[in-house]
């Protein structure tokens, strides 16, 4: 499948035997004659009500599996472990490698003893699991040449499957298929007798909504990846527009923009927040769409403009349609600047500087870092406008390139720095911060990834792949469908595909590690 941007230059069950206790038969017998006499009891009957905890591996690796060419880890928890652990063929049995456990440090806050298992020279192909003395096994795992492969189109393919307004067809859509919802005209929240259609877009919770400022920044996320690796992304997704010769990630952006286009006030240019199914008895539901807000306006006139300058190529009308209405929709946003955070209009000065080459949103650029220095690329919005800016063809302030440069390597070299110091190799603590805040970090460093093509980075971009498929405390894996112990057995709030804002994140993550994997990088390995 599957360089676009600035140069590429400087990029089962635990099975812990359960010791069966062999029942001796003795010679010795009891007298039971009036065992109860003169005895009373309290009348009480005894209760059980003990809960089994869970049994969980102490060995945790990847549910998924490794690349062959990539660095291999497996983690142990706990203090007493042996020396020694050994990589188990699940068919024939016979154990393939045998390495070192090596103790790396304790968690204070799990209160846990962290050690590794390198079997990274070990690049044979078949699905394995790990064992040692003591503490039993791991989960299964492959290794072959790239295992993420499927996965990559299941979190591409979330948004078909999310499609308001269509029916999805068993033949493409599997168990997900469905009639066409929620396609009849919806009223404004705060007048009834005004109707629209805003049939389309993408369902975003399971309450049917669909909101305009998620979508937005699900679609820039999305963008950003095409953006970033567009050699990574086909025709061939299994989407109805497949094979119409655009890419099938701007097929279904487009989905989400079309409906984008019908949420923006035709005499305004200002634009409605989202829309709501209400269940009604008398006619099943109604819709029901909020009021404009600043928020959707002025980040609809970023997203638009994005979407326009990366889809001219394939539809030009239809490219010079939504740059016409993100223009619309900043020049709205313009005459509330109290009401819009700098920061989303800074990001969106960016698109359109990049769509138009406009002076006037160059200007809004330049005073905003005049007034707001960056200091770092935690926001979104300002992260996205720094990475635009930095990709433009019009005219730039040299200065402000270098000075984001700057913070963007910094950003990486702090996460990548995180990351090695963490006992679970992640940049941040999950239990804290959250599976979201994982994935803002791992952005940033794809990109920087893009940037100087770094072999270390591309290692810490797989690691929290590794840890958001069962290499965590929890042995969760948190993607659907994948891993022996998946978090919608435990906890569906846990899941990241089901978010589409998150889901389109993991895509960026995965479209770096996949363009590391499909450019065949070898790892320096020692021999077993």
């Amino acid at each position: 499948m599957r360089n676009g941007f600035f140069k590429k230059l400087i990029g089962i069950v635990l099975c812990i035997p359960l010791l069966a206790g062999c029942a001796y038969a003795s010679e010795f017998s009891f007298d039971t004659r009036n065992v109860d006499e003169g005895f009373t009891t309290l009348g009480l009957s005894p209760e059980f009500d003990y809960e089994v905890p869970e049994s969980l591996p102490s060995i945790l690796t990847d549910q998924v599996g490794y690349a062959q060419n990539s660095s291999k880890i497996a983690l142990f928890q706990g203090e007493l472990l042996p020396d020694f652990f050994a990589v188990v063929d699940v068919d024939s049995g016979v154990k393939v490698y045998t390495g070192e456990i090596v103790q790396k440090g304790y968690d204070e806050k799990e209160g846990v003893l962290v050690s590794y298992g390198d079997f990274t020279s070990l690049q044979t192909p078949g699905r394995y699991y790990i064992e040692a003395e003591v503490i039993g096994q791991s989960y299964t795992f492959v290794i072959e040449e790239n295992p993420y492969e499927e996965l990559y189109d299941v979190a591409l393919k979330q948004y078909y499957y999310n499609r308001c307004g269509l029916t999805l067809s068993s033949e493409l859509a599997e168990e997900a298929a469905h009639n066409a919802c929620h396609s009849k005209e919806a009223q404004l929240k705060e007048s009834a007798d005004v109707k629209m259609d805003v049939s389309g877009g993408w369902h975003i919770d399971e309450a049917y909504t669909r909101d305009v400022p998620t979508g937005c920044r699900t679609v820039n996320y999305l963008l950003l990846a095409y953006e970033l690796y567009p050699q990574m992304f086909d025709d061939d997704l299994g989407i109805p527009e497949s094979g119409n010769g655009i890419p099938d990630i701007l097929d279904e952006v487009k989905y989400e923009v079309d409906w984008l286009l019908k949420m923006q006030d035709s005499t305004s240019g200002a634009v409605y927040s989202a829309v709501n199914s209400v269940d009604n008895a008398a006619v099943s539901y109604l819709l029901y769409i909020d009021g404009i807000t600043m928020d959707a306006t002025i980040q609809f006139a970023a997203t638009m403009a994005k979407f326009s300058y990366l889809y001219q190529n394939y539809d030009r009308e239809f490219a010079t349609r939504c740059l016409k209405a993100a223009d619309r929709a900043y020049r709205n946003a313009g005459q509330y600047l109290k009401d819009v955070s700098p920061e989303e209009y800074f990001y969106a000065s960016t698109e359109l500087y990049r769509a138009t080459g406009g002076y006037g949103y160059h200007n809004v650029i330049l005073n905003y870092l005049t007034e707001n220095p960056l200091e770092d690329m935690e926001n979104d919005f300002i992260f996205w406008g720094c990475v635009t800016y930095l990709s433009t063809k019009q005219r730039v302030d040299v200065n402000t390139c270098e000075t984001m440069i700057d913070i963007l390597m910094l950003e990486g070299e702090n996460i990548s720095y995180a990351s090695k110091n963490s006992k679970f190799l992640v940049s941040m603590d999950e239990e804290e911060s959250g599976t979201a805040a994982l994935l803002r970090d791992i952005t940033r460093l794809a990109v920087v990834d893009h940037i100087i093509t770094n072999h270390e980075y591309a290692t810490v971009l797989e690691n929290h792949l590794h840890y958001m498929l069962g290499r965590n405390l929890r042995s969760i894996s948190y993607l659907d469908g994948a891993g022996s112990r998946n978090y919608v057995d435990i906890d569906e709030k846990l899941g990241i595909m089901k978010q589409v804002e998150l889901n389109a994140e993991l895509v960026l993550m995965m479209s770096a590690i996949m363009e590391e994997l499909q450019a065949g990088r070898e790892v320096e390995v020692s021999g077993e």
